[in-house]
């Protein structure tokens, strides 16, 4: 029996090696691939798994034992709890901030602004749920700002995250608030700014600070620690997207980067 607990200390120990799971926020999705890609120009021996969901989800995730190496948040709220309660091993830093912006298949007068969300001829606005998507809770808080709160409460349609707010706003809603990013994927490049979206004013939110940790999963599975070569793979990509190469990618995609370096001090 001594053997066999032994032998699972090991396998448990290197099952991994080579390959790192990060979690992502479903904003991540649109230009990760990417990311990856470069990263293994450099990096041709790890493998990079990608988990995309809600940055809340996948907090919940991770908290009930979800086996993740990174959580790359919408936000820097959720990877804070991570670290709060000593899961994660290194505190919350800033990769990019995200844009928030406003979405339709069909083409809409945009000179009104977000006031044309309470035209009669727009019924139905997808939005991620505010509580488990931070992009989300922008779109809520810009809403409000604006002004327009009461007009669109009963307009609103909720996803589960803001890469299914763009399902909805191309198929089933009539406008979406979107992460800025989705709109430089490949399939949404046909549609054009001032016709089929606008960024919206990012004086009507907080802004879109987006949080990475190194996970702590040492608890997630019993036996399991990180060899050193784990702890290289993973500090690697970790570095990497916090790298100028990554940082030309994430602009490149709609995210600002030049405020990055400022919020990590």
């Amino acid at each position: 029996m001594k053997k066999i607990i032994i032998g699972l200390m090991i396998l448990c120990s290197t099952i991994f090696a080579g390959e790192i799971t990060v979690a992502a926020a479903a904003n991540v999705g649109y230009v990760i691939e990417k990311l990856v890609k470069e990263f293994n120009k450099t990096n041709p021996d790890i493998k990079v798994e990608i988990v995309l969901g809600s940055s809340g989800k996948l907090v919940s995730q991770i908290e009930y034992g979800a086996f993740y190496d990174i959580f790359m948040s919408a936000d820097m709220t959720f990877p804070k709890a991570l670290y709060d309660k000593k899961l994660a091993i290194t505190e919350p830093v800033v990769y990019a901030q995200g844009v928030l912006s406003l979405f339709s298949a069909k083409e809409l007068d945009y000179s009104k602004n977000l006031a044309l969300l309470k035209d009669a001829s727009i019924s139905k606005i997808a939005v991620a749920n505010p509580k488990t998507a931070p992009y989300g809770a922008a779109a809520v808080e810009a809403m409000k700002n604006f002004g327009i709160e009461d007009a669109t409460k009963d307009k609103l349609v909720y996803a589960e995250s803001i890469s299914q707010v763009v399902t909805y706003a191309t198929t089933a809603t009539d406008v979406g608030f979107v992460a800025k990013s989705s709109l430089y994927d490949e399939k949404m490049l046909q549609y054009k700014q001032n016709k089929n979206w606008i960024d919206v004013d990012q004086k009507l939110y907080t802004p879109i600070n987006q949080g990475m940790v190194i996970v702590d999963n040492t608890k997630n599975l019993v036996g399991y620690t990180r060899n050193e070569m784990k702890k290289a793979e993973i500090k690697a990509f970790y570095d990497f997207i916090l790298s100028a190469t990554a940082k030309k990618i994430f602009q490149d995609y709609g995210y600002i980067v030049k405020w990055v370096n400022l919020l990590q001090q």
